[in-house]
């Protein structure tokens, strides 16, 4: 192998990098600021990718050659990673996702000023929403640990892997990974209900099973955290709800009218300098106007509530757009690019 594994992982996260893939025919290349860039000029070999498959799995290399693919997270030097092994073209390939050892708090992610509300909440389930890498396990885990260490009460998370390790304050922590710790969401969050649980994080609401008991936990005086890879309240709750056969979805949208407490959906959008990325953020505090609307299955026209809905901490993500484009963060093509409604946005900001 031309680089150690772990000199490769060390010069990524030296320099901001947020993931790293190793392709057999390709130089490492890691992501930075949202871009692609090689680390050096040498490309992998298949033995170099075979090595560092090997060094990654260990004794599941088995796993590789039979099922095609392994998902897990460890620790290089002190940094923690979350990584993907899977077979491609006859060669093998990784993409490592770099996870800071410090966990930030809700003021170092710029969130909305609502945010801040979200760990004081007794029961309910809180969602957040977006693509994949736009920072949604590291809003999750300022969420968690500001409640670590304002709260008296027992937290347990379920993940696939576990990414961040909390260091117990005032709560008692208990982290759950599945295939290891539990067999399956569904199984594990059923398990979890008998565990004493006051704050629940479900890394992700995968199937039908996994969204029911959710909605139990969260009817239950629960307070439930977690997932869904959508871009906008509405679809996320239209998200909830259809995955349910056609006769159950009145009875499931009257669970989510009086669970659900907020949606939070997030966009990385480049500085406009000094590098890095800031979160545009859409929020969606749940008002008796918005439960009537999810009721009634009328999730269209929650985006105009959202819209008058300040007073409540509500914002848009074309006016979060707005607000960070007004603040000189982000640049007049970034905030068009990212918009929603291009000529709201555009007619807004004097561009």
């Amino acid at each position: 192998m031309p680089f150690a594994l772990q000199d490769i992982i060390r010069a990524a996260e030296k320099n901001g990098a947020s993931d790293i893939h190793l392709v057999y025919g390709l130089p490492p290349r890691c992501r930075i600021d949202g871009e692609i860039t090689d680390m050096c000029e040498e490309r992998l070999t298949s033995a170099d990718c075979e090595n560092y498959a090997k060094e990654i799995v260990g004794k599941d290399y088995s796993d590789i050659e039979n099922i095609g693919e392994w998902d897990g997270a460890k620790t290089y030097g002190n940094v923690r990673c979350r990584i993907n092994v899977f077979r491609q073209q006859g060669s093998v390939s990784a993409a490592i996702r770099i996870l800071h050892s410090h966990i930030p708090s809700l003021d170092e992610l710029a969130l909305p000023k609502a945010v801040g509300t979200l760990p004081a909440l007794q029961s309910g389930i809180v969602l957040v929403t977006g693509v994949t890498g736009s920072g949604k396990s590291t809003t999750l885990a300022a969420l968690l640990d500001t409640i670590n260490h304002t709260k008296h009460a027992h937290i347990i998370t379920l993940e696939d892997p576990i990414e961040y390790v909390y260091k117990p304050d005032l709560c008692v922590i208990n982290q759950r990974e599945i295939g290891r710790d539990t067999k399956t969401y569904s199984d594990g969050l059923r398990a979890i209900l008998r565990e004493d649980p006051d704050v629940i994080l479900i890394g992700e609401m995968r199937d039908l099973d996994t969204i029911r008991t959710a909605l139990t936990a969260a009817e239950t005086g629960h307070l439930v955290f977690t997932t869904l890879h959508t871009g906008t309240a509405a679809e996320a709750i239209d998200r909830m709800v259809e995955v349910f056969p056609e006769g159950e979805q009145r009875q499931i949208r009257m669970q989510v009218s009086t669970t659900l407490q907020a949606v939070l959906s997030q966009k990385l959008l480049p500085k406009k300098t000094g590098g890095g990325r800031i979160a545009a953020c859409e929020i969606m505090i749940v008002t008796a106007a918005v439960r009537n609307l999810i009721r009634e299955g009328k999730t269209p026209q929650i985006a105009n509530v959202l819209a008058t809905s300040a007073s409540v901490g509500s914002i848009t993500l074309d006016n979060s757009i707005i607000k960070l484009y007004r603040e000189r963060k982000i640049s007049k093509d970034t905030a068009q690019l990212a918009a929603r409604d291009k000529e709201y946005v555009k007619r807004n900001t004097g561009m």
